[in-house]
């Protein structure tokens, strides 16, 4: 596939959402023990949770800091993705059992179904699994996306066996399915300037759009890589150091993707720093991205 110089690859991803966290312990065990994630690693401050050899969260403990204040720009949520309704049940059943005070809604969203969730120190979660594409329908270069309700009793009926609940809560037992970052899901303080950075600049296409209210952007044409929405940070302006969002990862297929993107930066004096191996940007309201090539 050829790809425009002005657009992010379509073989573009999401990665790892890294968090800076209170509480290492108990966002480990939310993560782990609830949202079913394995515990990849380690080290001092750092911990990396995900499925296989593919990380989900990096939680970095930063206890001297405190919360951003109120209607501040930041995550809105991680979305973390699995790869049939039957893992997706497992992870909902775990979370439910072990962290029920958590649960905030779900929907059918046409293109997917998923649950959300509000983790120990206040970080939006969801879960979720994609239909096929196949299922998905555009109208004028538009996603077709609603809101449902879905009932998560009904859901686990239908989708739940008694081995996948029994495997989803038992410490140590393997985990069901693949999981990743599907999408990330931002709060802004308006949308317009979040179109001209994440689209015009960065090489996002725009697939579904309520005006002054959300953006919904993606590479290769998925329903959403990310997403940006003012619903509580009308107006916000720059986020200060503070708990929750510090980094997210998103990756291209090869380097000269990169290296247009660099190209892409540099002609739009947008800010950014060049390691050698990512580029790491800020968007207009302090939160970072680092794009680089998957491994």
């Amino acid at each position: 596939m050829i790809s425009s110089p002005d657009l992010l690859a379509a073989e573009t991803g999401m990665g790892a959402v890294t968090l800076r966290v209170a509480d290492l312990d108990a966002m480990i065990r939310y993560y782990r023990d609830a949202v079913t994630l394995d515990l990849l690693s380690q080290h001092g401050d750092v911990a990396v949770l995900g499925r296989g050899q593919t990380p989900v969260v990096i939680l970095q403990h930063a206890q001297e800091l405190k919360h951003a204040a109120p209607r501040s720009a930041g995550l809105y949520h991680t979305a973390i993705l699995f790869d049939s309704r039957e893992a997706l049940a497992a992870a909902l059943y775990s979370v439910a059992t072990k962290a029920p005070g958590t649960f905030t809604g779900s929907a059918d969203h046409k293109v997917s179904i998923a649950f959300y969730f509000t983790d120990p120190e206040g970080n939006g979660v969801e879960l979720y699994w994609d239909r096929d594409r196949t299922e998905w329908s555009w109208l004028h270069g538009q996603i077709e996306m609603t809101t449902l309700f879905v009932d998560p009793n009904g859901f686990l009926q239908q989708n739940l066996t008694t081995e996948t609940a029994e495997r989803a809560v038992t410490a140590g037992a393997p985990r069901f399915g693949a999981a990743s970052v599907g999408h990330v899901h931002l709060s802004v303080g308006d949308t317009a300037t979040a179109k001209e950075f994440y689209v015009k600049r960065l090489g996002f296409e725009s697939t579904f759009e309520i005006p002054g209210s959300a953006l919904f952007i993606s590479a290769g044409k998925y329903h959403h890589h990310m997403a940006m929405n003012t619903w509580e940070s009308a107006g916000a302006g720059r986020r200060g150091l503070a708990l929750g969002l510090a980094e997210v990862d998103i990756h291209v297929p090869t380097p000269d993707d990169l290296g247009s993107l660099h190209e892409r930066l540099t002609h739009y004096t947008t800010p950014f720093a060049d390691d050698g191996r990512s580029l790491s940007i800020e968007d207009p309201w302090g939160s970072t991205l680092k794009v680089a090539v998957a491994e």
